[in-house]
């Protein structure tokens, strides 16, 4: 699945309709009685959150959105049939900022949760009420940014190349980008994992480095993502392949969750030593353990080695925190 987080729409919500100037004329009026009816509301904009969306990718090929006009009124009094809303569906979890001002205007965060963006204009007068005819008002018109704040399960992190997309693509039914090399998820990647009657969702964060709190690596973006995990899954390459040491890399990550946002620490952290399949992760296994005194699932994802108990531990914390 593409993942797209951000994007720039123009709404326009529709005009009202005129009303009408008209009159009926008897033998006994001979200069008329107005009877023309009011012209119908324009159609509203309404931006709603719906949970089968997970990515703002469709607004890349569609970034307007004009609702219908309200009818005209007509003679005998008619009045003007109102417009039909247009509602737009985003993924639970989308701010809605005004590009202009860059206030938040919405933070749709359930399922459901709507907004009415843009209002459809009124109904102009018809001349029925004794004055004289109006034309209906205009929509209301503003220029947005969609901001989608990932809302999944879990979340993993990690230094770049500890195997995330391995381990998503091995317990999930997303087949993500794997490569020997940094930097391979350029975007969050979301993946549907089943276990008997249980689902959840994983979102495979892209790699973090020292200074991501910062920017670097694009790490801001990334981070922002993990604020609304429920669970974080934090894999570490035991085996030391990258040159790195696997104790340093710990301290280091959790180092810029808390520098992002101190919130981060306090949800619940699964950690996972990573690539048990290459040599001297034994020994790395072990020493981390003597000095990182947390549990520790050993897996090797390449080899779907240790991934069931992985789960099982996965549902469980879901299972306690109310998913």
């Amino acid at each position: 699945m593409l993942f797209v987080d951000q994007a720039k729409i123009y709404v326009k919500a529709g005009k009202g309709g005129d009303g009408c100037g008209s009159f009926r004329y008897t033998r006994y009026h001979r200069y008329g009685i107005p009877d023309g009816g009011d012209g119908g509301k324009g159609g509203d904009v309404i931006i709603q959150a719906d949970r089968s969306l997970y990515t703002l990718l469709d607004f890349k090929y569609k970034s307007s959105f004009i609702a219908p006009d309200g009818k005209s009124g007509s003679s005998n009094n008619r009045k003007g049939k109102d417009a039909k809303d247009l509602v737009i569906r985003v993924p639970v979890g989308t701010l809605i900022i005004d590009a202009k001002t860059g206030c938040i205007l919405k933070d749709l965060d359930k399922d459901k949760d709507s907004i009415v963006i843009a209002s459809g204009g009124k109904g102009g007068r018809g001349n029925s009420s004794g004055a004289k005819a109006t034309k209906g008002l205009p929509g209301q018109e503003r220029e947005l940014i969609l901001d989608l704040k990932l809302i999944a399960d879990v979340g993993l992190i990690g230094f770049p190349n500890v195997g995330k997309s391995t381990l998503i693509s091995s317990i999930s039914s997303v087949s993500s980008l794997v490569a020997p090399y940094p930097f391979t998820t350029k975007k969050p990647v979301l993946g549907v994992v089943k276990y008997n009657d249980f689902s959840f969702v994983v979102a495979d964060i892209p790699g973090l480095i020292s200074g991501s709190h910062q920017g670097r690596g694009l790490g801001d973006r990334f981070l922002r993502h993990i604020e609304r995990t429920k669970l974080i899954l934090h894999i570490i390459d035991i085996s030391g392949s990258e040159g790195r040491d696997p104790i340093e890399d710990y301290k280091i990550i959790n180092k810029e969750l808390r520098l992002y946002n101190k919130a981060l620490l306090e949800k619940p952290q699964i950690l996972v030593a990573n690539k048990m399949d290459l040599n001297g992760s034994l020994d790395n296994l072990e020493l981390f353990k003597r000095k990182i005194k947390r549990k520790i699932y050993p897996i090797s994802a390449l080899k779907k080695e240790g991934l069931e108990e992985l789960i099982e531990e996965i549902v469980l914390q879901l299972q306690k925190i109310g998913s």
